[in-house]
Protein backbone atom coordinates (compact mmCIF):
# COMPACT_ATOMS: atom_id res chain seq x y z
CA UNK A 1 0.00 0.00 0.00
CA UNK A 2 1.38 3.25 -1.33
CA UNK A 3 1.83 6.20 1.42
CA UNK A 4 -0.37 8.46 1.75
CA UNK A 5 1.23 12.54 0.78
CA UNK A 6 -0.45 15.62 2.16
CA UNK A 7 0.53 18.85 1.34
CA UNK A 8 -0.74 22.76 3.20
CA UNK A 9 -2.85 25.40 0.68
CA UNK A 10 -3.49 28.33 1.56
CA UNK A 11 -7.02 28.94 1.64
CA UNK A 12 -6.77 32.46 0.89
CA UNK A 13 -4.81 32.11 -2.04
CA UNK A 14 -4.08 29.29 -2.80
CA UNK A 15 -0.29 29.26 -2.05
CA UNK A 16 1.19 25.55 -1.83
CA UNK A 17 3.78 24.36 1.20
CA UNK A 18 5.21 20.79 1.94
CA UNK A 19 4.80 21.84 5.80
CA UNK A 20 2.38 24.10 8.04
CA UNK A 21 3.50 27.66 8.65
CA UNK A 22 1.68 30.00 11.12
CA UNK A 23 1.26 32.24 7.68
CA UNK A 24 0.92 32.42 4.33
CA UNK A 25 4.07 33.81 2.63
CA UNK A 26 1.83 34.40 -0.21
CA UNK A 27 -0.83 37.03 1.08
CA UNK A 28 0.11 37.17 4.73
CA UNK A 29 -2.93 35.40 6.12
CA UNK A 30 -2.63 33.83 9.40
CA UNK A 31 -3.79 30.26 10.01
CA UNK A 32 -5.04 30.17 6.96
CA UNK A 33 -2.52 26.67 5.94
CA UNK A 34 -5.07 23.55 5.47
CA UNK A 35 -3.52 20.02 5.48
CA UNK A 36 -4.62 18.23 2.40
CA UNK A 37 -4.02 14.94 0.73
CA UNK A 38 -2.54 14.94 -2.77
CA UNK A 39 -4.67 13.19 -5.57
CA UNK A 40 -3.29 9.84 -6.71
CA UNK A 41 -2.21 10.22 -10.06
CA UNK A 42 -3.90 7.54 -12.64
CA UNK A 43 -7.84 8.38 -11.36
CA UNK A 44 -9.63 8.87 -14.46
CA UNK A 45 -12.19 12.11 -15.09
CA UNK A 46 -15.88 12.23 -14.78
CA UNK A 47 -16.96 11.41 -18.36
CA UNK A 48 -19.15 13.32 -20.34
CA UNK A 49 -19.97 10.89 -23.29
CA UNK A 50 -18.35 7.86 -24.49
CA UNK A 51 -16.90 8.71 -27.31
CA UNK A 52 -15.28 11.75 -25.20
CA UNK A 53 -11.71 9.70 -24.41
CA UNK A 54 -11.52 8.69 -27.80
CA UNK A 55 -11.57 11.83 -29.12
CA UNK A 56 -7.85 13.45 -29.73
CA UNK A 57 -7.62 16.91 -30.35
CA UNK A 58 -4.92 18.26 -33.05
CA UNK A 59 -3.67 22.16 -34.12
CA UNK A 60 -5.77 23.26 -36.80
CA UNK A 61 -4.60 26.16 -39.07
CA UNK A 62 -6.45 29.67 -37.90
CA UNK A 63 -7.52 30.31 -41.54
CA UNK A 64 -9.56 26.56 -41.89
CA UNK A 65 -11.72 27.25 -38.68
CA UNK A 66 -15.31 28.48 -38.60
CA UNK A 67 -16.33 31.11 -36.01
CA UNK A 68 -19.61 32.29 -37.28
CA UNK A 69 -21.27 34.83 -34.68
CA UNK A 70 -24.05 33.20 -32.62
CA UNK A 71 -26.49 35.05 -31.33
CA UNK A 72 -26.47 35.40 -27.91
CA UNK A 73 -29.13 34.72 -25.41
CA UNK A 74 -30.88 37.77 -23.93
CA UNK A 75 -32.54 38.13 -19.99
CA UNK A 76 -35.09 40.66 -19.67
CA UNK A 77 -32.78 43.24 -17.53
CA UNK A 78 -30.98 45.47 -19.65
CA UNK A 79 -28.17 46.28 -17.04
CA UNK A 80 -27.75 42.49 -17.00
CA UNK A 81 -27.12 42.24 -20.71
CA UNK A 82 -24.78 45.55 -20.48
CA UNK A 83 -22.41 44.00 -18.33
CA UNK A 84 -22.41 40.79 -19.82
CA UNK A 85 -21.42 42.28 -23.83
CA UNK A 86 -24.95 41.88 -25.01
CA UNK A 87 -26.14 39.00 -23.59
CA UNK A 88 -24.98 35.77 -22.54
CA UNK A 89 -22.48 33.44 -24.78
CA UNK A 90 -23.16 29.90 -25.65
CA UNK A 91 -20.33 27.45 -23.37
CA UNK A 92 -19.19 30.29 -21.57
CA UNK A 93 -18.83 29.68 -17.89
CA UNK A 94 -19.52 33.35 -15.36
CA UNK A 95 -18.70 33.66 -11.79
CA UNK A 96 -20.51 35.76 -9.90
CA UNK A 97 -19.04 36.91 -6.51
CA UNK A 98 -20.04 39.24 -3.78
CA UNK A 99 -20.36 39.97 0.07
CA UNK A 100 -22.72 36.59 1.52
CA UNK A 101 -26.63 38.00 1.58
CA UNK A 102 -25.51 40.69 -1.03
CA UNK A 103 -28.24 39.20 -3.67
CA UNK A 104 -26.55 36.97 -5.47
CA UNK A 105 -29.11 34.55 -5.79
CA UNK A 106 -31.79 36.73 -6.25
CA UNK A 107 -30.38 37.87 -9.38
CA UNK A 108 -29.88 34.68 -10.78
CA UNK A 109 -33.14 33.96 -9.64
CA UNK A 110 -34.83 36.18 -11.60
CA UNK A 111 -32.93 35.87 -14.55
CA UNK A 112 -33.20 32.22 -14.76
CA UNK A 113 -37.11 32.51 -14.17
CA UNK A 114 -36.59 35.45 -17.81
CA UNK A 115 -35.05 32.62 -19.42
CA UNK A 116 -37.70 30.11 -18.36
CA UNK A 117 -40.09 32.18 -19.80
CA UNK A 118 -38.41 33.06 -23.04
CA UNK A 119 -38.40 28.96 -23.96
CA UNK A 120 -35.53 27.78 -22.49
CA UNK A 121 -34.91 25.29 -20.22
CA UNK A 122 -32.91 26.35 -16.86
CA UNK A 123 -31.37 23.88 -14.17
CA UNK A 124 -30.50 25.89 -11.23
CA UNK A 125 -28.61 24.04 -8.59
CA UNK A 126 -28.62 25.07 -4.88
CA UNK A 127 -26.32 23.49 -2.89
CA UNK A 128 -27.34 26.00 0.29
CA UNK A 129 -31.09 25.40 0.26
CA UNK A 130 -33.42 22.43 -0.20
CA UNK A 131 -36.13 22.35 -2.71
CA UNK A 132 -38.66 24.20 -0.44
CA UNK A 133 -36.53 26.87 0.45
CA UNK A 134 -35.57 27.33 -3.37
CA UNK A 135 -39.66 27.42 -3.87
CA UNK A 136 -40.26 29.93 -1.03
CA UNK A 137 -38.18 32.47 -1.98
CA UNK A 138 -39.13 31.91 -5.42
CA UNK A 139 -42.79 32.72 -4.89
CA UNK A 140 -41.73 35.58 -3.02
CA UNK A 141 -39.69 37.01 -5.90
CA UNK A 142 -42.63 36.14 -8.37
CA UNK A 143 -40.42 33.46 -10.04
CA UNK A 144 -42.51 31.69 -12.74
CA UNK A 145 -41.86 29.42 -15.67
CA UNK A 146 -42.56 25.90 -16.12
CA UNK A 147 -39.13 25.08 -17.85
CA UNK A 148 -37.23 26.44 -14.88
CA UNK A 149 -36.16 22.79 -13.35
CA UNK A 150 -34.85 23.38 -9.33
CA UNK A 151 -32.17 20.61 -8.12
CA UNK A 152 -30.84 20.33 -4.33
CA UNK A 153 -27.38 19.05 -4.95
CA UNK A 154 -23.44 18.84 -3.81
CA UNK A 155 -22.07 16.08 -5.42
CA UNK A 156 -20.21 17.08 -8.42
CA UNK A 157 -21.00 13.75 -10.09
CA UNK A 158 -24.44 13.54 -9.93
CA UNK A 159 -24.33 17.26 -11.01
CA UNK A 160 -23.01 16.70 -14.37
CA UNK A 161 -25.18 13.72 -15.04
CA UNK A 162 -28.25 15.65 -13.94
CA UNK A 163 -27.14 18.42 -16.56
CA UNK A 164 -26.36 15.59 -19.03
CA UNK A 165 -29.85 14.54 -18.62
CA UNK A 166 -31.72 18.00 -19.05
CA UNK A 167 -30.00 19.17 -21.37
CA UNK A 168 -30.60 22.65 -20.35
CA UNK A 169 -29.60 25.87 -22.12
CA UNK A 170 -28.47 27.56 -19.27
CA UNK A 171 -27.16 26.30 -15.69
CA UNK A 172 -26.67 27.99 -12.64
CA UNK A 173 -24.54 26.70 -9.81
CA UNK A 174 -25.23 28.23 -6.04
CA UNK A 175 -22.32 27.83 -4.41
CA UNK A 176 -19.04 26.92 -5.72
CA UNK A 177 -18.09 26.53 -2.29
CA UNK A 178 -20.89 23.95 -1.12
CA UNK A 179 -19.71 21.97 -4.60
CA UNK A 180 -17.09 18.76 -3.80
CA UNK A 181 -15.67 16.27 -6.05
CA UNK A 182 -15.30 12.84 -4.25
CA UNK A 183 -12.31 12.15 -5.75
CA UNK A 184 -10.61 14.91 -3.15
CA UNK A 185 -10.05 14.03 -0.11
CA UNK A 186 -10.22 17.77 0.96
CA UNK A 187 -13.39 19.66 2.47
CA UNK A 188 -16.23 21.20 0.41
CA UNK A 189 -15.05 25.17 0.02
CA UNK A 190 -11.30 24.06 0.13
CA UNK A 191 -9.09 25.28 -2.89
CA UNK A 192 -8.45 22.19 -4.17
CA UNK A 193 -11.98 21.26 -4.52
CA UNK A 194 -12.53 24.69 -6.20
CA UNK A 195 -10.40 24.56 -8.30
CA UNK A 196 -11.13 20.98 -9.36
CA UNK A 197 -14.67 21.22 -9.75
CA UNK A 198 -14.82 24.39 -11.57
CA UNK A 199 -12.38 22.95 -14.15
CA UNK A 200 -14.60 19.97 -14.48
CA UNK A 201 -17.86 22.50 -14.97
CA UNK A 202 -15.72 24.71 -17.43
CA UNK A 203 -14.99 21.12 -19.51
CA UNK A 204 -18.37 20.51 -19.37
CA UNK A 205 -19.44 23.83 -20.69
CA UNK A 206 -16.77 24.20 -23.66
CA UNK A 207 -17.89 21.03 -24.43
CA UNK A 208 -21.47 20.80 -24.67
CA UNK A 209 -22.12 24.47 -24.83
CA UNK A 210 -24.07 25.09 -21.83
CA UNK A 211 -23.86 28.49 -20.53
CA UNK A 212 -22.52 27.80 -16.68
CA UNK A 213 -22.93 30.58 -13.93
CA UNK A 214 -21.12 29.51 -10.54
CA UNK A 215 -21.52 31.61 -7.17
CA UNK A 216 -18.74 32.50 -5.13
CA UNK A 217 -18.98 33.94 -1.92
CA UNK A 218 -16.38 36.67 -0.55
CA UNK A 219 -15.39 36.49 3.22
CA UNK A 220 -13.26 39.14 4.92
CA UNK A 221 -11.51 36.71 7.00
CA UNK A 222 -10.76 34.04 4.17
CA UNK A 223 -11.77 31.13 5.90
CA UNK A 224 -13.94 30.13 2.83
CA UNK A 225 -11.81 29.81 -0.75
CA UNK A 226 -12.85 33.04 -1.97
CA UNK A 227 -13.25 33.45 -6.29
CA UNK A 228 -10.21 35.17 -6.97
CA UNK A 229 -8.07 31.83 -7.61
CA UNK A 230 -10.67 31.08 -10.40
CA UNK A 231 -10.75 34.61 -12.06
CA UNK A 232 -8.27 33.28 -14.54
CA UNK A 233 -9.89 29.67 -15.60
CA UNK A 234 -13.46 31.56 -16.33
CA UNK A 235 -14.40 33.70 -19.09
CA UNK A 236 -16.30 36.59 -17.58
CA UNK A 237 -15.84 37.79 -13.14
CA UNK A 238 -18.57 39.59 -12.35
CA UNK A 239 -18.83 41.13 -8.84
CA UNK A 240 -22.22 42.34 -7.42
CA UNK A 241 -21.06 45.42 -5.11
CA UNK A 242 -23.17 47.04 -2.12
CA UNK A 243 -23.71 47.70 1.50
CA UNK A 244 -27.16 45.17 2.64
CA UNK A 245 -27.81 48.58 4.75
CA UNK A 246 -28.48 50.47 1.74
CA UNK A 247 -30.54 49.46 -1.19
CA UNK A 248 -28.49 50.03 -4.62
CA UNK A 249 -26.54 47.09 -5.96
CA UNK A 250 -23.90 47.66 -8.99
CA UNK A 251 -23.23 44.53 -10.72
CA UNK A 252 -19.79 45.21 -12.35
CA UNK A 253 -17.64 43.17 -14.93
CA UNK A 254 -13.87 42.82 -13.81
CA UNK A 255 -12.79 40.39 -16.72
CA UNK A 256 -15.10 39.56 -19.75
CA UNK A 257 -13.64 37.67 -22.63
CA UNK A 258 -16.92 39.09 -25.11
CA UNK A 259 -17.20 42.29 -23.78
CA UNK A 260 -16.00 45.42 -21.99
CA UNK A 261 -15.12 45.14 -18.97
CA UNK A 262 -15.87 47.57 -15.85
CA UNK A 263 -18.65 47.81 -17.22
CA UNK A 264 -21.68 48.27 -14.49
CA UNK A 265 -25.36 47.39 -13.79
CA UNK A 266 -26.87 48.86 -11.20
CA UNK A 267 -29.98 47.94 -9.48
CA UNK A 268 -32.41 48.07 -6.42
CA UNK A 269 -33.17 46.25 -3.80
CA UNK A 270 -36.83 45.99 -3.33
CA UNK A 271 -38.87 43.85 -1.25
CA UNK A 272 -40.19 42.04 -4.40
CA UNK A 273 -36.68 41.66 -5.89
CA UNK A 274 -34.25 43.23 -7.90
CA UNK A 275 -34.96 46.21 -10.37
CA UNK A 276 -32.63 47.81 -12.72
CA UNK A 277 -31.81 51.24 -12.37
CA UNK A 278 -32.03 52.28 -16.57
CA UNK A 279 -30.71 56.15 -15.33
CA UNK A 280 -28.40 55.74 -12.64
CA UNK A 281 -27.12 59.58 -12.85
CA UNK A 282 -30.36 60.89 -11.89
CA UNK A 283 -30.24 58.66 -8.87
CA UNK A 284 -27.23 59.30 -7.30
CA UNK A 285 -27.93 63.19 -7.73
CA UNK A 286 -31.30 63.62 -6.52
CA UNK A 287 -30.72 64.07 -3.13
CA UNK A 288 -27.67 66.64 -3.98
CA UNK A 289 -27.81 69.63 -1.02
CA UNK A 290 -28.32 73.14 -2.41
CA UNK A 291 -25.82 75.79 -1.66
CA UNK A 292 -23.68 73.04 -0.08
CA UNK A 293 -19.87 73.55 0.08
CA UNK A 294 -17.45 70.89 -0.93
CA UNK A 295 -19.97 68.80 -2.87
CA UNK A 296 -18.85 68.76 -6.41
CA UNK A 297 -19.95 66.26 -9.70
CA UNK A 298 -18.21 64.40 -11.76
CA UNK A 299 -18.80 62.96 -14.95
CA UNK A 300 -17.33 59.53 -14.87
CA UNK A 301 -17.17 56.30 -17.49
CA UNK A 302 -17.78 53.26 -16.11
CA UNK A 303 -17.15 50.91 -18.80
CA UNK A 304 -19.05 52.26 -21.68
CA UNK A 305 -21.46 54.30 -20.14
CA UNK A 306 -21.05 57.89 -18.54
CA UNK A 307 -22.66 58.01 -15.39
CA UNK A 308 -22.84 61.45 -12.78
CA UNK A 309 -21.60 61.03 -8.88
CA UNK A 310 -21.13 63.57 -6.76
CA UNK A 311 -18.07 63.93 -4.63
CA UNK A 312 -18.47 65.50 -1.09
CA UNK A 313 -15.39 66.89 1.24
CA UNK A 314 -15.69 67.54 4.15
CA UNK A 315 -12.17 69.76 5.69
CA UNK A 316 -11.79 70.49 8.92
CA UNK A 317 -9.02 71.62 11.44
CA UNK A 318 -7.49 68.77 13.19
CA UNK A 319 -7.58 67.80 16.68
CA UNK A 320 -4.31 65.49 16.40
CA UNK A 321 -0.81 65.62 15.60
CA UNK A 322 -1.17 63.94 12.37
CA UNK A 323 -4.44 65.02 10.07
CA UNK A 324 -6.51 62.23 9.21
CA UNK A 325 -7.68 61.24 5.44
CA UNK A 326 -10.38 59.09 4.36
CA UNK A 327 -11.91 57.97 1.86
CA UNK A 328 -14.96 56.26 0.64
CA UNK A 329 -15.13 55.22 -3.02
CA UNK A 330 -12.34 56.44 -3.78
CA UNK A 331 -8.13 55.73 -3.59
CA UNK A 332 -6.73 57.29 -0.21
CA UNK A 333 -3.41 57.34 -1.67
CA UNK A 334 -4.72 59.41 -4.61
CA UNK A 335 -6.72 62.17 -1.95
CA UNK A 336 -3.23 62.88 -0.27
CA UNK A 337 -1.57 63.39 -3.61
CA UNK A 338 -3.96 65.56 -4.73
CA UNK A 339 -4.06 67.44 -1.85
CA UNK A 340 -0.46 67.62 -1.95
CA UNK A 341 -0.80 69.08 -5.43
CA UNK A 342 -3.32 71.92 -4.12
CA UNK A 343 -0.60 72.75 -1.07
CA UNK A 344 2.49 73.15 -3.35
CA UNK A 345 0.70 74.57 -6.56
CA UNK A 346 -2.13 76.81 -5.56
CA UNK A 347 -1.01 77.67 -1.76
CA UNK A 348 -3.99 76.17 0.37
CA UNK A 349 -2.43 75.48 3.55
CA UNK A 350 -4.04 71.83 3.87
CA UNK A 351 -0.97 70.23 6.19
CA UNK A 352 -3.10 71.07 9.22
CA UNK A 353 -6.91 69.88 8.27
CA UNK A 354 -8.21 66.52 8.73
CA UNK A 355 -9.70 65.63 5.06
CA UNK A 356 -12.96 63.08 4.74
CA UNK A 357 -13.78 62.22 1.42
CA UNK A 358 -16.94 59.71 -0.07
CA UNK A 359 -18.95 59.16 -3.19
CA UNK A 360 -22.55 59.20 -2.81
CA UNK A 361 -24.50 56.37 -3.79
CA UNK A 362 -22.09 53.84 -2.81
CA UNK A 363 -20.22 53.78 -6.09
CA UNK A 364 -16.40 53.10 -6.08
CA UNK A 365 -14.26 55.82 -8.98
CA UNK A 366 -11.19 54.94 -9.90
CA UNK A 367 -10.23 56.40 -13.19
CA UNK A 368 -8.20 59.63 -13.83
CA UNK A 369 -10.54 62.08 -14.92
CA UNK A 370 -11.88 62.46 -11.21
CA UNK A 371 -9.34 64.67 -10.15
CA UNK A 372 -10.60 67.74 -11.27
CA UNK A 373 -13.92 66.96 -9.23
CA UNK A 374 -11.89 65.95 -6.60
CA UNK A 375 -9.79 69.14 -5.64
CA UNK A 376 -12.70 71.53 -6.47
CA UNK A 377 -14.19 69.83 -3.46
CA UNK A 378 -11.11 69.70 -1.28
CA UNK A 379 -11.06 73.65 -1.99
CA UNK A 380 -14.70 74.99 -1.41
CA UNK A 381 -15.22 72.76 1.98
CA UNK A 382 -11.36 74.26 2.82
CA UNK A 383 -12.75 77.93 2.10
CA UNK A 384 -16.30 77.09 2.88
CA UNK A 385 -17.71 78.27 -0.62
CA UNK A 386 -19.95 76.70 -2.22
CA UNK A 387 -19.70 75.44 -6.24
CA UNK A 388 -22.45 76.64 -8.69
CA UNK A 389 -25.14 73.06 -8.65
CA UNK A 390 -25.22 73.11 -12.58
CA UNK A 391 -21.35 72.76 -12.99
CA UNK A 392 -19.59 69.61 -13.76
CA UNK A 393 -16.10 69.05 -13.38
CA UNK A 394 -14.11 66.05 -15.65
CA UNK A 395 -10.10 66.12 -16.38
CA UNK A 396 -7.45 64.34 -14.88
CA UNK A 397 -4.31 66.55 -12.61
CA UNK A 398 -0.54 66.33 -13.06
CA UNK A 399 1.77 66.78 -10.63
CA UNK A 400 2.86 70.28 -11.67
CA UNK A 401 -0.97 71.38 -11.65
CA UNK A 402 -1.81 71.01 -15.30
CA UNK A 403 -5.15 69.73 -16.24
CA UNK A 404 -4.45 66.68 -18.54
CA UNK A 405 -6.72 65.53 -21.27
CA UNK A 406 -9.38 62.58 -20.58
CA UNK A 407 -11.14 60.08 -22.86
CA UNK A 408 -14.10 59.74 -24.38
CA UNK A 409 -15.28 63.81 -23.44
CA UNK A 410 -18.06 64.03 -25.68
CA UNK A 411 -20.03 61.31 -24.22
CA UNK A 412 -19.47 63.12 -20.96
CA UNK A 413 -20.98 66.23 -22.28
CA UNK A 414 -23.65 64.74 -23.45
CA UNK A 415 -24.86 63.36 -20.54
CA UNK A 416 -24.19 66.21 -18.22
CA UNK A 417 -26.57 68.42 -20.73
CA UNK A 418 -29.10 65.38 -20.53
CA UNK A 419 -29.52 66.06 -16.74
CA UNK A 420 -29.79 69.88 -16.82
CA UNK A 421 -26.58 71.15 -15.97
CA UNK A 422 -25.07 74.56 -17.26
CA UNK A 423 -21.33 74.57 -17.13
CA UNK A 424 -18.65 71.55 -17.93
CA UNK A 425 -14.84 72.08 -17.06
CA UNK A 426 -12.92 70.32 -19.21
CA UNK A 427 -9.44 70.40 -20.39
CA UNK A 428 -8.34 72.84 -22.80
CA UNK A 429 -6.58 69.96 -25.16
CA UNK A 430 -10.28 68.19 -25.39
CA UNK A 431 -11.78 71.19 -26.77
CA UNK A 432 -12.55 70.96 -30.33
CA UNK A 433 -13.02 67.45 -32.72
CA UNK A 434 -16.26 67.09 -31.55
CA UNK A 435 -19.70 68.24 -31.58
CA UNK A 436 -21.08 69.98 -28.76
CA UNK A 437 -24.32 70.36 -27.45
CA UNK A 438 -26.51 73.50 -27.75
CA UNK A 439 -27.51 73.66 -24.44
CA UNK A 440 -24.23 73.48 -22.08
CA UNK A 441 -21.19 75.73 -22.06
CA UNK A 442 -17.94 74.74 -22.19
CA UNK A 443 -15.38 75.63 -19.97
CA UNK A 444 -11.44 74.68 -20.80
CA UNK A 445 -8.71 75.08 -18.26
CA UNK A 446 -5.37 74.49 -18.77
CA UNK A 447 -4.16 74.43 -14.92
CA UNK A 448 -5.47 73.50 -11.02
CA UNK A 449 -5.21 77.15 -10.20
CA UNK A 450 -7.34 78.82 -13.27
CA UNK A 451 -9.91 76.24 -12.48
CA UNK A 452 -10.01 77.11 -8.90
CA UNK A 453 -10.49 80.85 -10.04
CA UNK A 454 -13.56 80.06 -12.51
CA UNK A 455 -15.47 77.52 -10.52
CA UNK A 456 -15.27 79.28 -6.70
CA UNK A 457 -13.22 82.68 -7.06
CA UNK A 458 -9.60 81.75 -6.49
Amino acid sequence: MSKIKSKYICQSCGYESPKWMGKCPGCGAWNSMVEEVIKPKGKHRIAFSHSESSTVSKPSPIHQIQAAQEPRMLTGLHEFNRVLGGGIVKGSLVLIGGDPGIGKSTLLLQVSSQLAERGNDVLYISGEESLKQTKLRSDRLGVKGERLFVLSETDLEIIIQSILETEPAFVIIDSIQTIYNSEIASAPGSVSQVRECTAELMRLAKTKGIPIFIVGHVTKDGTIAGPRILEHMVDTVLYFEGDRHHTYRILRAVKNRFGSTNEIGIFEMKEAGLKEVLNPSEVFLEERAKGASGSTVVASMEGTRPVLVEIQALITPTSFGNPRRMANGIDHNRVSLLMAVLEKRVGLLLQNQDAYLKVAGGVKLDEPSIDLAICISIASSFKDVPTNIYDVFVGEVGLTGEIRRVSRIEQRVQEAAKLGFKRIFLPKANLGGWKCPEDIEIIGVQNISEALELAIGG
